[in-house]
C-alpha cells in the first residue's frame, strides 16, 4: 500500500492536533523508511520480478525486521516513546505508535502471503489485494482520501500557501500512485531503489512540513 498510509497520516492530525504532518508521514511510513537502508545493508532482501502482482513488480523475499507485526509493535513502541521523551505528550505519543503499527495493518490487505508476523518464524500473510489493480485503486484512493478530508476538517490554510500546496501534495501522491500501477518495471538494483525512494520519501515530507506550517487548527 502506497497512498493509504499517508491517508492515516493525514486523519492522524485529528487525533494529535499538536504533531506536525510530517511527524505524521513519518511515522506511518517509518518501516518503508528504515527498509531500504535495509536493503543496502543486505539485511533484507528483494527482487524485482514483472507479473510478481498485477499492481508492482517487488518479490519482498526476506523483510522481517521492517515489515513482520511483532516488529510493527516494536518500532510503534520505539517511535513513540521517542516522541513522548522530547515532547513529554502521551496522546501524541501513542498515536504516532499507533501510526507506525498501521502500516502493517494496511499492507497486509494488499500484499500476497508475504508478510511475516515475526522476525522468529516462518509463517507470512497476506490478502493479496494487489492481484486486483482496479480494487486496489480504489480502496486505496477512498482511504487516502477520507484522511485528507478529515485533515481539511480540522486545519485551515492561513494563507493561500497553506491551500494550494495542500492540493499539489495531493495530487503529487496520486501521480505517484498512478505512476507506481502503470509505470515501466523499475531496475533490478538495490542502490536505484535506495537513491529513489529516499528522494521520493524526502520531497513528500519536506512538502508536507512546509503544508503543515500554512495551515492552523480551526479553533485557532
Amino acid at each position: 500500500m502506497f497512498i493509504g498510509h499517508f491517508g492515516v497520516s493525514f486523519a492522524a492530525k485529528k487525533a494529535a492536533p499538536k504533531v506536525s504532518l510530517a511527524t505524521l508521514f513519518i511515522a506511518t511510513q517509518f518501516v518503508d523508511i528504515l527498509w531500504p537502508f535495509l536493503l543496502v545493508f543486505g539485511v533484507e532482501k528483494v527482487a524485482v520480478k514483472p507479473g510478481y502482482t498485477k499492481t508492482n513488480a517487488f518479490e519482498f523475499l526476506h523483510y522481517p525486521y521492517t515489515h513482520s507485526l511483532f516488529m510493527g509493535l516494536v518500532w510503534g513502541i520505539i517511535v513513540g516513546g521517542i516522541h513522548w521523551l522530547v515532547k513529554r505528550d502521551n496522546r501524541s505519543a501513542i498515536v504516532i505508535g499507533l501510526c507506525v503499527l498501521s502500516h502493517w495493518l494496511l499492507d497486509v490487505i494488499v500484499h500476497v502471503a508475504d508478510l511475516p508476523l515475526s522476525p522468529f518464524g516462518d509463517y507470512k500473510v497476506g490478502l493479496g489485494l494487489w492481484n486486483h489493480v482496479a480494487v486496489t485503486l480504489i480502496v486505496e484512493t477512498a482511504i487516502f482520501l477520507a484522511g485528507v478530508f478529515v485533515y481539511t476538517s480540522v486545519t485551515k490554510a492561513k494563507n493561500k500557501a497553506g491551500n494550494w500546496g495542500l492540493w499539489t501534495l495531493v495530487i503529487l501522491l496520486l501521480l505517484i500512485t498512478l505512476s507506481n500501477t502503470f509505470g515501466p518495471t523499475p531496475p533490478d538494483s538495490v542502490m536505484v531503489l535506495f537513491y529513489s525512494f529516499v528522494v521520493m520519501m524526502a520531497i513528500i515530507v519536506g512538502l508536507s512540513y512546509w503544508v503543515d506550517k500554512n495551515r492552523v487548527l480551526n479553533e485557532q
